[in-house]
């Protein structure tokens, strides 16, 4: 079989690796894409999107029970759960057909199959067509993470489940244990939550969200309580007993042991990089801890070997992956493009109510040395916040009391995940204080908020 020669080849087409090849493809390189399962990969296929179809259907069933504050009836509310996921199922198809479309628009070769590396510069294919040799001058690894499971609380997808099981679960919990309270276990918390399962939330840190900012981990525990929901910190699932129907789960904290039965648990305790299989080791590729070591331009020391995503480490989320893969793109085609921040990388999480933040935490600001100017801003001084009756939640900014620097910004509340990109902006253009109180927010918006958050942090909030 004749070698297939390529200036590009991306291994694994999630956002970071067919957002790499797409930008590969447009400053003229010949470029080809190996997907073993979906183009789209994790994200568009069972992580971001289909998560966020399945939240916006519990959204609305929660406003739908809220109609009478609207002035609205609304009688005999219910759901149909092989519905809801099924749209959730269809909004995934559509965007990862979508997928397709953009290879073939930009002239990307796909091959659907499994990729090894059997030498630098060299990548093996074996799909239902057999095996296929490709070759390039760059490989770009994009293969993604998939869910760690500990030993003893292995999914099975009966009794216990990881985030793809819950994606498309073949019942409605009753009473659901979640192990874990990053974006991933949060989020399917909130979503069984709201549709009315009995939720508890398990988690090993001293708070849930424990890589937000304090004062909103806190809020956000007292929201998750008020919502029904059990939150159980400082917590360890020392093991699961799976019987006939239920799952007995051996609780540890700093009393002692205790015993809680469920019929669903959902594990939710991190990810692990997909690096098995790929012939790495061989090329002399250094691994941590399941995660290939890479320079701030994604350099795994190998030449012509590049990595990018969650493969590469934190922070492991799809837009970080996908200003990667442009960035390594630019990078082969000989431009020169600026490494990412990941201190100004934003994180976002679909819970009820939503959290997003960028930058340092107060705590880690207070740590590096910074003396501090904190503003917050309560949305129940924001008139459309009051309008939308979405009235709970606030806004957090901090400065360098020096030199005005915006360090952190940290938001629960309502859409939030669509306001924190003016704070995102404002760092990568390395704004102060001054140009943030100068700029004139449009009025009535939630992101009066923003605005008022850095005025108090000055002593100059007007509406509170």
């Amino acid at each position: 079989m004749a070698v297939q020669n390529f200036d590009v080849i991306v291994i694994g087409a999630g956002p970071g690796g067919y957002v790499a090849a797409i930008r590969a493809s447009q400053l003229g390189q010949k470029v080809a894409i190996i997907e073993r399962e979906n183009l789209g990969g994790i994200c568009l296929n069972w992580g971001c999107i289909p998560t966020k179809a399945l939240l916006r259907s519990a959204e609305v069933f929660h406003l739908m029970h809220r109609a009478k504050e609207f002035g609205l009836a609304a009688t005999g509310i219910s759901y149909d759960l092989n519905a809801v996921v099924a749209r959730s199922r269809g909004v995934a198809k559509q965007l990862s057909g979508g997928i397709g479309h953009l290879m073939k628009k930009h002239k990307v070769t796909v091959f659907m199959g499994e990729a090894t590396l059997p030498a630098k510069g060299k990548v093996s294919v074996t799909s239902a067509k057999g095996v296929e040799e490709l070759t390039a001058k760059s490989i770009i690894l994009a293969t993604g993470a998939r869910a760690r499971e500990l030993p003893g609380l292995e999914a099975d997808g009966d009794l216990v489940w990881t985030y793809r099981h819950a994606l498309q679960p073949k019942r409605m919990p009753k009473k659901l244990l979640v192990i874990g309270s990053g974006a991933i276990g949060i989020e399917f918390a909130s979503f069984f939550n709201t549709l009315g399962a009995d939720t508890t939330v398990v988690e090993v840190m001293d708070r849930v969200l424990p890589v937000e900012d304090a004062e909103v981990s806190a809020f956000a525990k007292k929201a998750f309580v008020k919502q029904g929901m059990k939150i159980l910190e400082k917590t360890t699932v020392k093991k699961l007993d799976r019987g006939n129907g239920k799952v007995t789960a051996h609780l540890e904290d700093a009393k002692g042991t205790t015993t809680m039965e469920f019929d669903t648990v959902i594990s939710a305790v991190g990810i692990i990089g997909n690096i098995e299989n790929l012939g790495l080791e061989a090329l002399g590729v250094k691994i941590d801890r399941t995660h290939v070591v890479t320079d701030e331009f994604c350099r795994t020391g190998v030449e012509g070997l590049y990595a990018i995503g969650d493969i590469a480490g934190a922070p492991w989320l799809a837009h970080k992956a996908s200003h990667e893969g442009v960035m390594v793109a630019e990078l082969i085609a000989g431009g020169h493009p600026h490494p990412i921040k990941p201190g100004s990388i934003a994180g976002c999480t679909y819970c009820h109510p939503q959290v997003a933040s960028v930058g340092m935490t107060e705590a880690k600001a207070k740590e590096a040395g910074f003396e501090l100017k904190v503003g917050r801003f309560p949305f129940i001084g924001n008139g459309k916040a009051i309008a939308l009756g979405e009235a709970e939640g606030f806004i957090k900014t901090i400065f360098d009391a020096k030199t005005g620097e915006l360090l952190g910004a940290h938001m629960i509340g309502a859409e939030v995940t669509e306001l924190i990109q003016g704070y995102v902006i404002g760092r990568a253009l390395e704004t102060t204080e001054e140009d943030l109180m100068n700029t004139v927010f449009p009025h009535p918006t939630l992101s009066e908020m923003m605005h008022e958050s850095v005025l108090d942090a000055y002593g100059r909030a007007l509406h509170i």
